[in-house]
């Protein structure tokens, strides 16, 4: 499935590119932004490039940029498994926070996958101690649906994880 690019007031988010690994170092080098994803900070720059741009994996990656230019701010995905049924991540680059980028696109995003594309259900896999990525979720009006206790093993040890489900009659955009 392609990826198009998606548009908001202040954001293109559009399909991954050469050149974006730069953009998303700061993020995915950091400790505290990589705490709750399901591996440890990348230290070597080489290894995060293949592990960015991965083929293979089965998802879809949108960068967003600044439509008043500027470096990219925001990365977010969307893959599945089971047909009409799509799971969401992103990851912030770090100093953009508290801006309501994330809600943004991932508002373009979740519209884009129920309007366009027929998902009628999207959810999302977040650490219970990730309490930004839980508020967002809930102000996106995703609904928590599950608390699995030690459903993985991380780089921090066993952690915890709370399901968040949206079905596309509950979805106002």
């Amino acid at each position: 499935m392609t990826t198009p690019t998606l548009t908001t007031p202040r954001f293109s988010c559009r399909p991954l590119k050469q050149g974006d690994e730069a953009a998303m170092w700061p993020a995915f080098s950091n400790d505290d932004h990589m705490r709750y994803w399901s591996r440890a900070a990348f230290e070597d720059k080489g290894e995060f490039a293949e592990y960015l741009h991965d083929t293979e994996w089965g998802g879809r990656t949108w960068i967003a940029e600044p439509m008043d230019g500027g470096a990219p701010v925001f990365r977010m995905v969307a893959s599945s498994d089971t047909e009409q049924v799509a799971e969401i991540g992103y990851i912030m680059v770090p100093g953009n926070e508290g801006r309501g980028i994330a809600r943004e696109c991932l508002t373009a995003l979740i519209t884009h996958l129920f309007r366009e594309e027929g998902y009628h259900r999207i959810f999302a896999d977040v650490d219970p101690r990730n309490h930004r990525s839980n508020r967002l979720l809930e102000r996106l009006g995703f609904t928590r649906e599950a608390h699995l206790r030690q459903a993985m093993k991380t780089h921090i040890g066993c952690a915890d994880t709370w399901l968040w489900g949206l079905l596309a009659e509950e979805w106002a955009g």
